[in-house]
Parts: C-alpha cells; sequence; structure tokens
C-alpha cells in the first residue's frame, strides 16, 4: 500500500482539491481529509489497471508496478484495502460536520463506481480494437479519467463549506474540460514521450490497438481539442475571479506537462 502511494507522481488530484478549498476560503488543514482520500483512490486504481487482466502494464511513476514487485494477489489486495481506507478517512474526518462528510462520501463513491472509473475501465476494456467516434471516447474517459477529477474539484468545494449551485456548476464545467485535456495530454505522450520521462511505458496504447484521441481525431486536431479544453476551463472559473488564479494555472499545467 505503502509503495502504491507514496512513490512518485503528480499529486494533481490533491493539488485540485487544496486550490479549490483555497479558492473558496478553506483553510489548507480542512482539505487535508479529502486530498489524502481522492489520492489514494486514485493510487488503488492506478494499482488495479495495471494488473494484466486490465492494462497488464510493468512501469508505473518509473518503477516496476505493483504486481510486479510484490504478485498479482497481494496487489490485488492492496488496492482493495486502499479503497476502504480512503473512505476510512474521510469518514473519520472530524473537520466537517456529519452532512458534509456524508456528501463527500456519496461524491468519491460515485467516482468509483459504475458511472465512475470502473464503469469508464469497463468501456476501456470494451473498446480494444474498436473504431470509436470521438464522442464515444470522451463518453469513456469522462467516467475512467475525468470522474475522479471533477470529484477532486468538487471535494474541495464541499469542504469550504460552498453551497452556491451557481458555483459547484461552474467548477464543474471546469473539472470536466481538464478531466478531458488531461487524458488527451496522456494520448498525446504516450505518442510523443519519453519512458524515463513519463514514468509508464510510451507507446503502449498503440501496441495494444487501444482507442486514443491522436488515432481517432490526429494530432493536430487532438492539439486543438486540447488547447480548446483549456480554455473552457479558465473560462469557467470567471465568475471566481482572482481567487480562481491557482485553478487556472492547474489547467495549463495538465495541457502542457511532460510527465
Amino acid at each position: 500500500m505503502r509503495y502504491a502511494v507514496l512513490g512518485g507522481g503528480k499529486r494533481l488530484r490533491p493539488v485540485l482539491v487544496y486550490a479549490t478549498g483555497h479558492a473558496l476560503g478553506a483553510s489548507l488543514d480542512t482539505l487535508d481529509a479529502a486530498a489524502c482520500a481522492v489520492e489514494i483512490v486514485h493510487a488503488y486504481s492506478l494499482v488495479h489497471d495495471d494488473l494484466p487482466a486490465m492494462d497488464d502494464d510493468e512501469l508505473r511513476r518509473g518503477r516496476p508496478t505493483c504486481h510486479v514487485a510484490f504478485g498479482e494477489a497481494m496487489a490485488i489486495l492492496a488496492g482493495d484495502a486502499l479503497q476502504a481506507l480512503a473512505f476510512e478517512i474521510l469518514a473519520a474526518d472530524t473537520a466537517h460536520h456529519a452532512g458534509t462528510r456524508v456528501e463527500m462520501l456519496r461524491t468519491l463513491a460515485a467516482a468509483c463506481g459504475s458511472h465512475g472509473m470502473a464503469g469508464g475501465q469497463a468501456l476501456d476494456l470494451a473498446a480494444v480494437g474498436v473504431a470509436l467516434t470521438a464522442d464515444e471516447l470522451d463518453r469513456m474517459h469522462e467516467h475512467k479519467t475525468g470522474a475522479l477529477i471533477r470529484a477532486s474539484v468538487r471535494l474541495g468545494a464541499l469542504a469550504a463549506g460552498c453551497s452556491d449551485q451557481s458555483v459547484l456548476a461552474a467548477l464543474d464545467r471546469y473539472g470536466n474540460a481538464i478531466g478531458l485535456a488531461f487524458q488527451i495530454r496522456d494520448d498525446i505522450l504516450d505518442v510523443e514521450g519519453d519512458s524515463d520521462v513519463i514514468g509508464k511505458t510510451a507507446g503502449k496504447d498503440a501496441a495494444n490497438a487501444k482507442p486514443t484521441y491522436p488515432a481517432i481525431l490526429g494530432m493536430d486536431a487532438s492539439r486543438a481539442r486540447l488547447a480548446q479544453l483549456t480554455h473552457d476551463a479558465i473560462n469557467a472559473l470567471a465568475s471566481l475571479g482572482d481567487r480562481a488564479q491557482e485553478l487556472a494555472e492547474l489547467a495549463s499545467y495538465v495541457a502542457e506537462r511532460e510527465s
């Protein structure tokens, strides 16, 4: 479990929790539990996604994947235990009243389930070798990648005590845009990136006949879509003004990152 969580990685999802909460006036210590929970869920999802029955990856965050290091059975158990730990941390967070904790738990659970990561992974496995449309690819990644990113933003807002539906809707648009932008950049890096830099095996999606944005749209159109989503994400923050500067910078980072 420690190996899966405490290695390398960008920590984008917890940073989104902190940046959103900070934009809405929350103190950083009231965001710790949500930030930890969302990163632990992300780590669990990577452990399971890398398994031979799923994406069958041997490299993650620049080192052997969990099942390569410890065996498949231990990797499955570590992933299961990490998911449980994330919800335990949120449930025990005394910085927020019970109603807020329940809504935070619901938000994270929804991002994990059939309408979130698990459903997206199922769509991903079913799509191998299939010619998806751009809309179908969006739908898959709105679940597999985007759901937890949107949840990270919402968790930060909930932890800050935000109940303004217009603000929550704007933040959801922001999260949706950067979720898809993150995946498009990932797909571009799979084509152009170096395994030593990106920390996982470059070129694996093409080798496994997985549908990607460059494969379906072409590289130029993928870059244009990435730029548009970044623009949409930043525009969604307009009502927050200068408070959203960190969130806007994160949108730019997602589009420009090299790993």
